[in-house]
Protein backbone atom coordinates (compact mmCIF):
# COMPACT_ATOMS: atom_id res chain seq x y z
CA UNK A 1 0.00 0.00 0.00
CA UNK A 2 1.41 3.37 -0.70
CA UNK A 3 2.29 5.70 1.92
CA UNK A 4 0.75 9.22 3.08
CA UNK A 5 2.85 11.98 2.30
CA UNK A 6 2.22 13.06 5.82
CA UNK A 7 2.95 9.76 7.46
CA UNK A 8 6.63 10.26 6.46
CA UNK A 9 6.76 14.20 6.28
CA UNK A 10 5.37 14.03 10.08
CA UNK A 11 7.83 11.65 11.22
CA UNK A 12 10.62 13.65 9.77
CA UNK A 13 8.91 17.14 11.58
CA UNK A 14 9.38 14.95 15.01
CA UNK A 15 12.77 14.06 13.94
CA UNK A 16 14.15 17.32 13.05
CA UNK A 17 14.91 19.18 16.53
CA UNK A 18 17.10 16.36 17.16
CA UNK A 19 18.28 15.08 13.78
CA UNK A 20 21.97 16.76 13.83
CA UNK A 21 22.30 16.06 17.16
CA UNK A 22 21.82 12.29 18.50
CA UNK A 23 24.19 10.25 16.88
CA UNK A 24 23.71 8.35 13.51
CA UNK A 25 26.07 6.61 11.65
CA UNK A 26 24.16 6.05 8.64
CA UNK A 27 23.87 10.36 8.31
CA UNK A 28 27.51 10.99 8.67
CA UNK A 29 28.69 7.89 6.80
CA UNK A 30 26.23 9.42 3.90
CA UNK A 31 27.97 12.84 4.20
CA UNK A 32 31.26 11.30 4.22
CA UNK A 33 30.73 9.17 0.99
CA UNK A 34 29.24 12.42 -0.75
CA UNK A 35 32.14 14.56 -0.24
CA UNK A 36 34.79 11.87 -1.30
CA UNK A 37 32.86 9.84 -3.36
CA UNK A 38 30.39 11.49 -5.60
CA UNK A 39 29.76 13.18 -8.35
CA UNK A 40 31.18 16.63 -9.64
CA UNK A 41 29.28 19.24 -8.83
CA UNK A 42 31.73 22.53 -9.19
CA UNK A 43 30.41 25.23 -11.06
CA UNK A 44 27.00 22.98 -12.09
CA UNK A 45 23.61 23.44 -11.40
CA UNK A 46 22.31 20.77 -8.68
CA UNK A 47 18.48 19.06 -7.49
CA UNK A 48 19.21 17.66 -4.08
CA UNK A 49 16.39 15.08 -3.41
CA UNK A 50 15.16 15.24 0.22
CA UNK A 51 17.47 17.82 1.34
CA UNK A 52 16.37 17.13 5.07
CA UNK A 53 18.47 19.19 7.88
CA UNK A 54 20.74 20.48 4.95
CA UNK A 55 23.91 18.75 5.70
CA UNK A 56 24.59 18.18 2.45
CA UNK A 57 22.72 21.20 1.36
CA UNK A 58 25.98 23.39 2.37
CA UNK A 59 28.18 21.35 0.73
CA UNK A 60 26.62 21.38 -2.43
CA UNK A 61 26.03 25.15 -2.29
CA UNK A 62 29.47 26.04 -1.51
CA UNK A 63 30.63 24.32 -5.26
CA UNK A 64 27.70 24.50 -7.33
CA UNK A 65 26.56 27.48 -8.98
CA UNK A 66 22.60 26.93 -7.67
CA UNK A 67 21.00 24.56 -6.19
CA UNK A 68 16.91 23.27 -6.12
CA UNK A 69 16.44 21.59 -2.53
CA UNK A 70 13.65 19.30 -2.28
CA UNK A 71 11.71 18.30 0.49
CA UNK A 72 8.79 16.48 2.49
CA UNK A 73 9.19 18.05 5.51
CA UNK A 74 8.39 21.62 7.05
CA UNK A 75 10.41 21.53 10.02
CA UNK A 76 13.91 19.76 8.47
CA UNK A 77 13.57 22.49 5.83
CA UNK A 78 13.33 25.25 8.42
CA UNK A 79 16.13 23.55 10.00
CA UNK A 80 18.14 23.51 6.54
CA UNK A 81 17.05 27.20 5.95
CA UNK A 82 19.02 28.41 9.11
CA UNK A 83 21.98 26.41 8.53
CA UNK A 84 22.05 27.64 4.91
CA UNK A 85 21.80 31.36 6.05
CA UNK A 86 24.78 30.86 9.02
CA UNK A 87 27.00 30.58 6.47
CA UNK A 88 28.35 33.29 3.27
CA UNK A 89 26.69 31.98 0.96
CA UNK A 90 25.23 33.97 -1.90
CA UNK A 91 21.71 34.96 -0.92
CA UNK A 92 20.48 33.13 -4.37
CA UNK A 93 22.44 30.26 -4.68
CA UNK A 94 19.97 28.25 -2.91
CA UNK A 95 16.51 27.63 -3.07
CA UNK A 96 14.40 25.65 -0.91
CA UNK A 97 10.98 24.05 -2.29
CA UNK A 98 8.74 21.83 0.14
CA UNK A 99 7.85 18.75 -2.63
CA UNK A 100 6.64 15.90 -2.94
CA UNK A 101 9.11 13.42 -4.97
CA UNK A 102 6.11 11.34 -6.32
CA UNK A 103 4.63 13.98 -8.04
CA UNK A 104 6.01 15.87 -10.64
CA UNK A 105 9.17 17.89 -9.74
CA UNK A 106 9.01 21.66 -10.35
CA UNK A 107 12.12 21.28 -12.65
CA UNK A 108 12.14 22.53 -16.09
CA UNK A 109 13.50 19.47 -18.81
CA UNK A 110 17.11 19.29 -18.99
CA UNK A 111 17.66 22.00 -16.78
CA UNK A 112 20.08 20.72 -14.33
CA UNK A 113 23.36 19.14 -14.32
CA UNK A 114 23.22 16.83 -11.33
CA UNK A 115 20.76 14.81 -9.07
CA UNK A 116 21.49 14.16 -5.72
CA UNK A 117 19.76 11.68 -3.77
CA UNK A 118 20.06 11.16 -0.05
CA UNK A 119 18.50 8.79 2.20
CA UNK A 120 15.20 9.64 0.62
CA UNK A 121 14.22 6.88 -2.22
CA UNK A 122 13.82 4.43 0.80
CA UNK A 123 10.31 6.18 1.62
CA UNK A 124 9.33 6.12 -1.93
CA UNK A 125 7.74 3.21 -3.46
CA UNK A 126 8.54 3.61 -7.30
CA UNK A 127 11.78 4.01 -7.82
CA UNK A 128 11.02 3.96 -11.69
CA UNK A 129 8.95 7.32 -11.39
CA UNK A 130 11.73 9.17 -9.27
CA UNK A 131 14.39 7.73 -12.46
CA UNK A 132 12.20 8.83 -15.05
CA UNK A 133 11.49 12.38 -13.44
CA UNK A 134 15.64 12.37 -12.77
CA UNK A 135 15.96 12.06 -16.84
CA UNK A 136 13.47 14.19 -17.42
CA UNK A 137 15.47 16.90 -15.49
CA UNK A 138 19.11 16.26 -16.54
CA UNK A 139 20.97 17.78 -19.42
CA UNK A 140 22.36 15.42 -22.00
CA UNK A 141 25.43 13.74 -20.15
CA UNK A 142 24.41 15.04 -16.63
CA UNK A 143 24.63 12.81 -13.38
CA UNK A 144 22.37 11.64 -11.17
CA UNK A 145 23.80 10.09 -7.88
CA UNK A 146 21.76 8.04 -4.82
CA UNK A 147 23.32 7.41 -1.62
CA UNK A 148 20.70 4.91 0.32
CA UNK A 149 20.87 2.74 3.63
CA UNK A 150 21.95 -0.93 1.67
CA UNK A 151 19.37 -3.23 0.75
CA UNK A 152 20.96 -5.69 3.17
CA UNK A 153 20.40 -3.44 5.87
CA UNK A 154 16.45 -3.37 5.02
CA UNK A 155 16.49 -6.87 4.52
CA UNK A 156 17.61 -7.43 8.20
CA UNK A 157 15.34 -4.87 9.71
CA UNK A 158 16.97 -1.54 8.96
CA UNK A 159 15.15 1.45 8.59
CA UNK A 160 15.22 4.89 9.15
CA UNK A 161 14.32 5.43 13.00
CA UNK A 162 14.81 7.84 16.08
CA UNK A 163 13.89 8.41 19.91
CA UNK A 164 11.02 11.04 19.96
CA UNK A 165 12.59 13.73 22.61
CA UNK A 166 9.09 14.75 24.06
CA UNK A 167 7.75 11.15 24.73
CA UNK A 168 10.53 8.93 24.46
CA UNK A 169 8.78 6.86 21.60
CA UNK A 170 10.89 5.29 19.03
CA UNK A 171 9.73 6.43 15.38
CA UNK A 172 10.06 4.08 12.69
CA UNK A 173 9.78 6.54 9.46
CA UNK A 174 7.74 4.75 6.64
CA UNK A 175 10.21 2.82 4.38
CA UNK A 176 10.09 0.48 1.14
CA UNK A 177 12.36 -2.78 0.88
CA UNK A 178 14.47 -2.10 -2.74
CA UNK A 179 16.69 -4.28 -4.24
CA UNK A 180 19.98 -3.40 -5.81
CA UNK A 181 18.11 -4.50 -9.71
CA UNK A 182 15.27 -2.44 -8.45
CA UNK A 183 17.37 0.75 -8.25
CA UNK A 184 19.88 -0.03 -11.88
CA UNK A 185 16.88 -1.33 -13.43
CA UNK A 186 14.95 1.75 -12.89
CA UNK A 187 17.41 3.51 -13.83
CA UNK A 188 18.11 1.34 -17.02
CA UNK A 189 14.27 1.72 -17.86
CA UNK A 190 14.24 5.55 -17.72
CA UNK A 191 17.31 5.41 -20.28
CA UNK A 192 20.04 6.07 -17.97
CA UNK A 193 23.50 5.01 -18.44
CA UNK A 194 24.55 3.47 -15.17
CA UNK A 195 28.25 3.66 -14.58
CA UNK A 196 29.28 2.86 -10.89
CA UNK A 197 27.98 1.42 -7.93
CA UNK A 198 29.15 1.50 -4.43
CA UNK A 199 28.85 -0.45 -0.97
CA UNK A 200 29.99 1.64 1.94
CA UNK A 201 30.75 0.57 5.66
CA UNK A 202 32.04 3.10 8.22
CA UNK A 203 35.42 3.01 9.80
CA UNK A 204 35.48 0.70 12.52
CA UNK A 205 33.03 -1.22 12.11
CA UNK A 206 32.81 -5.29 12.16
CA UNK A 207 34.15 -5.73 8.79
CA UNK A 208 31.85 -8.48 8.48
CA UNK A 209 28.69 -6.49 9.07
CA UNK A 210 26.94 -5.65 6.05
CA UNK A 211 27.62 -2.91 4.28
CA UNK A 212 25.69 0.67 5.41
CA UNK A 213 25.14 1.83 2.63
CA UNK A 214 24.10 1.93 -1.30
CA UNK A 215 25.46 4.25 -3.86
CA UNK A 216 24.90 4.65 -7.38
CA UNK A 217 26.03 7.03 -9.90
CA UNK A 218 23.43 7.31 -13.43
CA UNK A 219 24.72 9.01 -16.49
CA UNK A 220 21.74 11.01 -18.98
Amino acid sequence: MPIAPDAVASAYDRWAPSYDSVMNRTRDLDAEVLRTQGPEVRGLRVLELGGGSGKNTVWLAARATSVLSLDLSLQMQAVARERVASLDVPADRVTFALHDLRERWPVEDASVHVVVGNLVLEHVASLEAVFAEAARVLTPGGTVWVSELHPERQRLGGQAHFEDDDTGELVHVPAFRHTVSEYVNAAIGAGLRVRRLGEWLEDGADPMAPPRLFTMRAKR
